[in-house]
């Protein structure tokens, strides 16, 4: 990964300290600019198939939470180059020793 892309926010205050420790450049989307932030829609749109936009969280048992999220950590993509994200972190765990 050589750049991350954000949305702005008080959890972020401190991007320039992790863009150094991790050596990535760090970049910040414009509100209500959703194309600026592809992968992540994409994202939204996988889980919207399980979950329609507005859902009421509660009424879903962790462990049906926890199937959805197998489903779409184990679903190749093809901006990791059709791995899957959970291969991508293992492998980038890895390398960390």
């Amino acid at each position: 990964m050589s750049s991350l892309a954000w949305n702005c926010g008080m959890k972020l205050a401190q991007h320039r300290r992790f863009a150094v420790a991790v050596d990535v450049a760090v970049y910040f989307c414009d509100p209500r600019s959703p194309w600026q932030r592809g992968s992540n829609e994409n994202t939204n749109g996988l889980l919207r198939q399980h979950l329609p936009r507005g859902s009421d969280l509660s009424v879903h048992s962790q462990d049906d939470l926890d199937a959805i999220a197998l489903r779409l950590n184990t679903r190749p993509r093809k901006t990791l180059g059709y791995q899957t994200p959970a291969a991508t972190l293992a492998q980038a765990v890895a390398l960390t020793g």
